[in-house]
């Protein structure tokens, strides 16, 4: 997602912000007091995986999860 902006930010550059939300399918938010607004397209490009902002998720590496093993977990006999 873009830096977001002030109102006084979009007034300034809106024609070029909002040809760029179209053109580019990426929202734009804007920032009033202490709420934000988002400025989407209504029927446009759903946002890339790409452009999604990297979360880390897993207290611990990929590889120590493929190797964590549940016996002592889990029996079949419920």
């Amino acid at each position: 997602m873009r830096k977001p902006m002030t109102p006084t930010e979009l007034r300034n550059d809106i024609y070029r912000v909002l040809d760029d939300v179209l053109r580019s399918g990426i929202p734009q938010e804007i920032i009033r007091g202490s709420q934000t607004l988002l400025l989407v397209p209504a029927e446009g490009r759903r946002l890339r995986l790409e452009d999604l902002p990297r979360r880390e998720a897993l207290a611990c590496s990929p590889d120590e999860l493929v190797a964590t093993h549940w016996d002592h977990e889990w029996s079949a006999e419920g």
